[in-house]
């Protein structure tokens, strides 16, 4: 059946012109349009500058967040060139700011290294600014151009003068609100991104400024990324004083690892190239762990630790409580993704695999004590995953996708399809009762927890694995753990964490997120992740009900002025709520808030769950005192 007022001849191809494409489809270049969008254009521009520090020609970047919402990145590299580009007839300035995949990242010699997106970077940011200034010193003058949304409103002019060793080029731009769901940077996250690549970055300066909250930091570690991996441990237990290090360059390919282990069971890797956090890691990562499986087993052979009959010990038994930074630096780094989260040069696993297994060898060798101490933790590790092993099992055979094997006190819904489903978790007997009457039974399940979950940042796998609430939990999302997580297999596409609005409901969900981010982080990266919303409070004048979720709401209306008298209940657990006014409030997806749970920065994610919920007290201790006056919710 055709439409005959349909014609799709050569006049229905559109072609979107320069950077019109950019502004068109956003989130195909910078990932989305909400608040990592929004960092995103800052890390591109700031990593040009990091560009200029790799290549030997800068050693300080500033960068502004004004109270405008305008941002403004400033380095003292040779500044951005401005002469005439010959195939184009216009300045390299204009041409580098208005045209995708312009830059000195091409084979020119402009770069030996370079994280940024591959040249789009500086006019992406461009395209998404309601304006753009960029001032350029170099060669004793000082040049200028302004863009509106991508397109140049004057010509690149001379506007000055300076000295020939005043250098550098200043960007600054306000985001396009047009685009951006709003401007509200988070520097907590930026500074986290800033300290990063100053780790790795041995003798560069960052100097932030938010002049929003009058934040004032400045970032420079001597040690790279050894610094790196003692700001890691810094609450941890270390089974080295000093972390092992290596850098070497092989094939054109700059490899540099820096080692500790703890006397803790989480694996904390975190992996770089060319200065960017590939969090899915990729070849380099590949290498890096076939070394050490392979440097450890081999000297446990050598030295009488491994016995004959002994089988190997495997990469996750070599792993725990592993602190380590891999970072790579290429001339063509190839990245799966526009955002580049893993790295895809086959030719560098086996680099990075021969310079950390020899270096790491030697390392062993000439350690013995520490040698000895780092085997004893991998050989216990190694009998705590065999009895890991027979729980996970004893886990799985009860047949995650087999309805009549799930746990008995879920609650599952008549849905099949995982895409249309969510699944509840629900603290204590008496909510999971209001949730399950209150529920829409065709997709919603319910899974009602008894008390508090196992900490799993101090358990080993294997204990965890006994937790029959843990256990209940793994069985009804079918997808298993840690390395055999399987995407494909969960069985609820919105996971929604409901707790109580109180002090033990907040530390309920804190274990739970633990659970999660150490064993389940596919979840999370993937969005199936969030926390319900219910309400704090329950007012009522008449026929006329509000339910409010802060105390300045529940303040601005009985301040309204209109003489009422108000009813107020205080909800402090989900079981106080009937299951009509449950449904009403956090299960019915037309009224209900839910939080998405993300992963912004692993690193930062990383140190967050290892100082709440870890072993060492007085990082826990020095936390509660920084921020006891913030505390707005106390049970007493």
């Amino acid at each position: 059946m055709t439409n005959s007022t349909t014609r799709y001849d050569a006049s229905a191809i559109q072609v979107l012109e320069g950077l019109e494409a950019v502004r068109r489809r956003p989130g195909m270049y910078i990932g989305s349009t909400d608040i990592r969008g929004l960092h995103h254009l800052i890390y591109e521009i700031v990593d040009n500058s990091v560009d200029e520090a790799l290549a030997g020609y800068c050693d300080r970047i500033e960068v502004t967040i004004h109270r405008d919402g305008s941002v403004r990145v400033w380095d003292d590299g040779r500044g951005i060139p401005v002469d005439i580009h010959p195939k184009v007839g216009k300045s390299a300035l204009e041409v580098i700011m208005t045209t995708l995949h312009a830059g000195g990242k091409f084979g020119g010699g402009g770069y030996k290294v370079s994280g940024g997106l591959h040249g789009v970077g500086a006019s992406v940011v461009n395209a998404l600014s309601e304006w753009l200034e960029v001032t350029v010193r170099r060669d004793g003058k000082i040049y200028h151009q302004r863009y509106e949304r991508g397109v140049p409103v004057t010509p690149v002019e001379t506007i000055g003068e300076t000295t020939p060793d005043d250098h550098g080029t200043e960007t600054v731009f306000l985001p396009d609100r047009l685009i951006f769901r709003s401007l509200d940077y988070q520097s907590d996250v930026l500074l986290q991104r800033f300290r990063e690549v100053a780790y790795l970055t041995s003798g560069l300066t960052i100097h932030f400024v938010d002049e929003r909250t009058d934040l004032d930091m400045t970032f420079y570690f001597e040690g790279g990324i050894v610094s790196f991996v003692r700001h890691l441990n810094r609450t941890k237990e270390v089974l080295q004083p000093q972390p092992f290090y290596v850098k070497r360059e092989q094939n054109g390919c700059l490899v540099e690892v820096a080692i500790q282990y703890t006397d803790g069971y989480a694996e904390s890797t975190h992996a770089f190239a060319n200065n960017i956090n590939t969090i899915d890691g990729g070849t380099h990562v590949t290498g890096f762990k076939a070394a050490l499986t392979r440097a450890i087993n081999e000297y446990a052979r050598r030295h009488g630790l491994l016995k004959e009959n002994d089988p190997n010990l495997s990469g996750e038994d070599v792993r725990e409580g592993l602190t380590a930074i891999i970072s790579v630096m290429l001339p063509e780094p190839q990245f799966e993704g526009q955002t580049k989260t893993k790295l895809g040069n086959a030719e560098v696993a086996g680099i990075v695999q021969s310079i950390v297994y020899e270096s790491f060898t030697s390392y062993l060798e000439e350690h013995p004590a520490i040698a000895r101490r780092i085997i004893e933790k991998c050989l216990t590790a190694a009998r705590a995953r065999e009895a890991a092993r027979k729980a996970r099992e004893l886990v799985q055979r009860k047949g995650a996708l087999d309805t009549f094997s799930l746990p008995g006190k879920l609650a599952d819904c008549t849905e099949r399809d995982p895409a249309k489903a969510e699944l509840y978790i629900v603290e204590g007997d008496s909510a999971g009762g209001s949730a399950k009457q209150g529920r829409d039974r065709r997709f919603q399940a319910v899974l009602p927890l008894r008390g508090k979950i196992l900490n799993v940042e101090k358990a080993r796998l294997d204990r965890m694995l006994h937790n029959e609430e843990i256990r209940a939990l793994i069985t009804a999302l079918g997808t298993g753990i840690g390395d055999q997580y399987d995407r494909s297999k969960l069985r609820y596409h919105r996971v929604i964490l409901m707790t109580d609005a109180d002090v033990d409901g907040a530390h309920i969900r804190t274990l739970l997120l633990t659970f999660f981010f150490r064993y389940l982080e596919g979840l999370i990266i993937d969005g199936h992740l969030y926390i319900a919303q219910p309400p704090l409070y329950r007012l009522q004048s008449g026929k006329e009900v509000h339910y409010v979720y802060s105390d300045e709401e529940r303040d601005a209306i009985l301040n309204r002025g209109d003489g009422k008298t108000w009813d107020i209940q205080r909800y402090k657990g989900l079981g106080e709520m009937n299951p009509e006014q449950l449904w009403e409030t956090t299960m019915d997806p037309a009224r209900r808030t839910l939080l998405q749970v993300t992963i912004e920065d692993a690193v930062r994610a990383d140190e967050t769950f290892n100082m709440l919920m870890g072993s060492a007290v007085p990082p826990r201790k020095r936390f509660i005192q920084a921020h006891a006056r913030e505390v707005r919710n106390l049970d007493i």
